[in-house]
């Protein structure tokens, strides 16, 4: 490997988790803003029920699987660690969201949320890399 092309590798890894952050970041404040402008979520600050809560997980958890699988898919080389290393980032992230929004009261949510965004986030990682593995490996095996 040159000296040249060292940085220029580690750019691309370092550009194909990020992407995937970006990923999961956008669609979910993007989700989190149209279920609130449409009266699906109450305003902003007021407290929601489990069952929306439970929404909010569900569609986080296809968008963690989104964002890894990006991360995966960008990676220039293997896939599945650039997924999980996505997954140690959001259980970092998620860990700290935790911290920040205990028992700050019921506009935050239920202790189980936080709990469940942190639970889901090597699960999602893996389910990401994997489905860019098994693509991988369908394509070489034609």
């Amino acid at each position: 490997m040159t000296e040249t092309h060292r940085p220029r590798l580690i750019l691309r890894r370092i550009g194909a988790v990020l992407a995937g952050f970006l990923a999961i970041f956008i669609l979910s404040i993007a989700t989190d803003v149209a279920l609130h402008a449409t009266g699906v979520f109450p305003p902003w600050g007021q407290p929601m029920s489990d069952a929306l809560f439970l929404l909010a997980t569900a569609y986080r958890i296809v968008f963690g699987v989104v964002g890894c699988y990006i991360a995966a898919r960008l990676a220039p080389d293997r896939p599945m660690q650039h997924a999980l290393a996505l997954g140690v980032v959001g259980f970092a992230v998620s860990i700290l969201g935790a911290v920040a929004t205990w028992d700050r009261g019921p506009a935050f949510g239920p202790h189980w949320y936080p709990v469940a965004i942190i639970a889901i986030t090597m699960p999602c990682a893996w389910a990401g890399g994997r489905l860019r593995v098994m693509q991988l490996r369908a394509r070489a095996a034609r």
